[in-house]
């Protein structure tokens, strides 16, 4: 007999008194064959709002057609998202990180109320990723994953462009070195068309992290959103999850710890976000697994950063994929002994197996540099413990020639009043430039900062000025910037205590981040400390009542939540 694989619909599927349950399905097109099928769900997280999530819609009816030749039932159904690039700076940019759990949420809210069998989650946009890998996690059903695709890079004077080049054109222009109608014509030709931001910022970290985790299909996460290879990606997803229905794989076969470490490890020869170590560490803890923010350090120390990427590199994605793609690259890191091979895939096979008739990188390529010359020779993301960050604070140091850096903070409360100090030139080379109370918590939502952060390097102080947050930064963020830091102001972490003037070091070799104030001292400003009342209304409210520290994801669960 052929294997039922209706391993939840079935409680709707038979039997006179589920005719009511059947009698809405029929309504969508469903029919008495259909029901001897599996329900398959294809989540959409198709919008207007946003480029990286424009043509989700069609790579959608692409997955459900693949479903349904595999012999499936798919249904379709959608998905909020919201743009980083466009609330950034903004009030709104406190809505990006919660959006993470609304779409987790909703996912599996969906997969589970209508007791589908499998699902393929569509995602583009920063948040939609791991959101969708939460929601994976959590729905206990086969999965697979399928990025919407990397965006084209726009030219400018000849050059590769990009979002990030509009948010430091604001601080070139602030600075005088650009007039006008130079940074109006960055502004209208950075983005083309439809897909993610095209460096090696957060969209194509997490989609190059769940490809090496075994979630994705091989060679997905490099294709882009407007090419065939995409549509191919989707169609190829809805009959790999039939597949794996019919050998009972599940998400948590697949997401073990050693494929969380082959998501670490491609992370670091890529030169990822500084957003993977909060995304991995929560998808990893909606999935059970025992991965934390001191397994990053473990990997970056014996990972080199190979890949010649944007934002402290010359490429993008595009170029990536012509050479070779993230399977190239997992190819060439597996040979060398980094990645585990044994591990299960979407595929049904090992990491070992798919690797096997994988492309090798195109002979003479210059995106991915050789071991023996490589960006640098470790990671270059780096959790940094001290007196200021006990539970860990996140930089990426790569293009960073500054290893240490000792200078006076200068304390702010909030993005809006450090943005206008840096406008106003009274943020001077050597200081330490400190935003506070924008953690999980405090932001409430840990907006990021890119704005200020590319203002910065827009007035030539990337690397004169460092930067530190219990915020995020941006996947497109570079220079001397340290995001994270835990515990955050709101819940009276160390961060809290600064005052101004205070001096703080930054040590990337010794990992350290630190200011020079006694436990006496600190003890004395705690008692003078009040914690701000934490917000309330709506959404933002809900997740600062319930949202954990950085250091631990910034989950919104309560399995071994702290």
């Amino acid at each position: 007999m052929k294997k039922d694989l209706r391993i939840n619909s079935s409680v709707f599927s038979e039997g006179s008194m589920k005719a009511p349950n059947r009698a809405m399905l029929r309504a969508v097109g469903v029919t008495d064959e259909d029901f001897k099928k599996p329900m398959i769900g294809i989540a959409s997280t198709w919008s207007e709002v946003t480029p990286c999530n424009i043509h989700i819609n069609d790579l959608a009816t692409s997955a459900k057609m693949g479903a349904r030749e595999a012999g499936g039932v798919p249904l379709i159904f959608n998905t909020i998202t919201v743009s980083d690039g466009i609330s950034m700076g903004t009030q709104g940019m406190r809505y990006s990180l919660p959006s993470r759990d609304v779409i987790a949420d909703s996912i599996e809210t969906v997969v589970g109320a209508e007791s589908l069998d499998g699902l393929v989650a569509i995602g583009g946009c920063d948040k939609n990723i791991p959101g969708c890998m939460i929601a994976i996690a959590n729905a206990e059903v086969p999965a697979v994953f399928v990025y919407g695709g990397t965006i084209s890079p726009g030219v400018h004077n000849g050059k590769d462009i990009d979002i990030v080049s509009v948010f430091e054109g604001v601080g070139q222009h602030n600075s005088g070195k650009i007039d006008n109608d130079e940074l109006r014509s960055i502004e209208c030709k950075a983005c083309p068309g439809a897909g993610s931001c095209g460096g090696m910022y957060t969209a194509n970290t997490m989609a190059s992290a769940v490809e090496a985790m075994g979630m994705s299909l091989p060679g997905s996460a490099s294709n882009p959103a407007e090419s065939k290879d995409k549509e191919r990606d989707c169609s190829a997803a809805g009959e790999a999850v039939y597949h794996l229905l019919e050998k009972d794989i599940y998400p948590r076969d697949i997401m073990t710890k050693k494929a969380f470490e082959n998501a670490i490890t491609v992370v670091m020869a890529l030169g990822g976000s500084t957003n993977a170590i909060l995304h991995l560490l929560s998808i990893a803890h909606a999935a059970q697994v025992d991965l934390t923010i001191d397994d990053f350090n473990r990997i970056q120390e014996k990972t080199p950063h190979l890949a010649d990427l944007k934002p402290s590199g010359q490429y993008v994605m595009q170029d990536l994929h012509r050479v070779g793609g993230v399977q190239a690259v997992m190819k060439l890191l597996f040979e060398a002994g980094y990645l585990h091979g044994d591990c299960i895939t979407v595929t049904g096979k090992t990491v070992a197996e798919n690797l096997a008739d994988a492309p090798s990188l195109e002979e003479g390529q210059k995106v991915i540099m050789p071991f023996d010359n490589p960006k640098r020779t470790d990671g270059p993301l780096i959790v940094l413990k001290g007196n200021l960050s006990p539970s860990g604070a996140v930089a990426k140091v790569s293009g960073v020639k500054v290893k240490q850096h000792t200078g006076p903070a200068r304390v702010f409360n909030t993005e809006k009043d450090a943005t206008t100090a840096v406008l106003e030139n009274e943020i001077n080379e050597g200081d330490v430039l400190v935003i506070r109370y924008v953690g999980p918590k405090g932001g409430p939502g840990m907006p990021e900062m890119l704005s200020v952060s590319s203002l910065l390097v827009g007035k030539g102080l990337g690397e004169k000025v460092a930067l530190l947050t219990d915020g995020r930064f941006s996947g497109g963020t570079h220079g001397l910037v340290v995001g994270h830091i835990a515990p955050e102001a709101q819940v009276g972490g160390p961060i809290a205590l600064l005052k101004e003037g205070d001096l703080v070091t930054i040590d990337s070799d010794k990992k350290d981040i630190s200011f020079n104030v006694s436990d006496l001292e600190l003890e004395k400003r705690r008692t003078d400390w009040e914690a701000p009342a934490l917000y309330k209304k709506g959404v933002l409210g809900k997740y600062a009542h319930n949202v954990s520290c950085s250091s631990k994801g910034a989950v919104t669960d309560f399995l071994n939540k702290s």
